[in-house]
């Protein structure tokens, strides 16, 4: 039957069917209704070496190896050794010597990417993990002048939060089987329950009801830290005396129940309509823990949390966005600092050119845009955990590195690329003509770069 469009009557009622047909659906919301969502997850502990993706062979991870093939895979990004020193970097933007007072704590007074996606018009959620208001225990040296001294919270730039040791270490209770966090101001409990699934709900109810609105998570898992411990989908959940068991052989099914997370937060998006409208961040806080060895296509790789070494810092980046970031691998170098100026230039405030952050923005590289920004050369690393309960046994490092070679600032250079554990150290006697020129050049960044007293030799 042909309509009538001369009929306004008629012409009415077809739009009024259209839209009560439309309102039972998921609709996509066109990018350019909005500012795109912004999903930023992070791993706690996890190396490359973790992911099928990247060549893993230990672990089933199908939902982050489908977001890597239909999105960009990074293959030189990486954090710092510890989860505190990549967090405080990751949400301000600043290297460690800018804004470090001691591990587990981040300065009050710091602006974090929170406040700066608040000020342009995001809703924004943040549920795991927090570490970084009170970390020391009573009876630790030194501990009276820094409990409480750090940032709650409330006060980080997130309208909802649901976050795992937000308040005193002690207090803190467990992130898995029977977790406690702080949800909103009100501390929380949940007998039989598993810490993941509670953050996973949270984030999903935030996006259904901030859905009209652009949105940014950031999700911090606890996953997969240690303590080592069944997960929902281990045979020892089954039974409620086991499942604070700690044991190596639990890693598997941590790395295995992370990635089910992601997917479930995923799914959420696409349920919701908003995938082709949603940058989805998926990245490490530092390499896996020292007492797991994975299996990889090129042989078994041993994790390297806490140290220097590619084992401690180099880590799954991954980039999402359908429609706007088309399917590869880059090579280019991303650092921890990089996130705060790519998310806001996804949100379409990009930093003023003159701003005084540490980061560089990777968002022409994730839609492909030939543009005249910076890309990376470098990443600079002030890496000091201390002072903090048990990082007593870690050492200060100050380096400067690129895709191939890791300059420390006692002068010690490394080849990574053929030395991929840095056993093998060049010393200035020894250089070559490349060496040396390397060595030249690296040195000048931690020169630029570093307020540490030494001298790079």
């Amino acid at each position: 039957m042909m309509t009538n469009w001369k009929s306004p009557v008629l012409a009415l009622a077809v739009v009024i069917a259209t839209v009560v047909a439309f309102a039972g659906t998921s609709r996509p919301i066109a990018a350019a209704d909005r500012q795109p969502n912004i999903v930023l997850i992070m791993a706690d502990d996890l190396g490359i070496e973790g992911l099928g993706c990247y060549g893993g062979l230990s672990y089933a991870t199908p939902q982050l190896d489908q977001l890597a093939a239909e999105g960009l895979r990074f293959s030189h990004a990486h954090a710092q050794p510890l989860c505190a020193n990549t967090r405080m970097q990751l949400m301000t933007g600043m290297h460690n010597d800018r804004n470090w007072i001691c591990f587990g704590i981040m300065d009050p007074s710091e602006k974090t990417f929170g406040h700066y996606l608040q000020q342009v018009g995001y809703k924004t959620c943040i549920a795991g993990k927090w570490q970084l208001q009170s970390y020391d225990p009573p009876d630790y040296p030194g501990a009276e002048t820094r409990r409480g001294i750090g940032m709650h919270p409330k006060d980080s730039g997130f309208d909802s939060y649901a976050l795992y040791h937000s308040l005193h270490t002690e207090d803190k209770g467990s992130r898995y089987a029977n977790p406690t966090w702080l949800e909103d101001g009100t501390l929380k409990q949940a007998a039989g329950q598993y810490g993941p699934d509670q953050w996973v709900d949270y984030i999903n109810a935030f996006m259904e009801r901030e859905k009209a609105n652009p949105f940014f998570v950031y999700y911090p898992m606890a996953l997969p830290h240690w303590p080592m411990n069944p997960t929902p989908d281990s045979a020892d959940w089954n039974d409620p005396e086991k499942r604070l068991d700690e044991d190596p052989r639990y890693f598997k099914d941590m790395v295995e129940y992370m990635d089910k997370c992601v997917g479930k937060v995923v799914q959420k998006i696409d349920d919701l309509g908003l995938r082709e409208n949603t940058l989805i961040l998926f990245y490490s806080d530092n390499g896996t823990h020292l007492s797991i060895t994975s299996q990889t296509q090129n042989g078994p790789v041993a994790g390297g949390k806490g140290l220097p070494t590619d084992a401690g810092t180099h880590v799954p980046l991954i980039a999402n966005w359908p429609g706007m970031i088309q399917p590869g691998v880059s090579d280019a170098l991303v650092d921890s600092t990089d996130f705060l100026p790519t998310m806001m230039q996804a949100a379409g405030h990009p930093l003023p050119s003159d701003h005084d952050l540490d980061g560089i923005s990777f968002y022409p590289e994730l839609v492909g845009e030939d543009s005249s920004s910076p890309r990376r050369q470098w990443i600079y690393s002030f890496y000091d955990p201390r002072p903090g309960w048990d990082k007593d046994h870690f050492t200060r490092h100050v380096s400067a590195r690129d895709r191939r070679w890791h300059l420390y600032e006692t002068g010690q250079l490394f080849d990574v690329q053929e030395d991929v554990l840095e056993q093998r150290p060049i010393t200035a006697e020894n250089d070559t003509a490349e060496t040396a020129a390397v060595r030249k050049r690296l040195a000048a960044v931690l020169k630029s770069q570093s307020q540490s007293n030494n001298d790079v030799q």
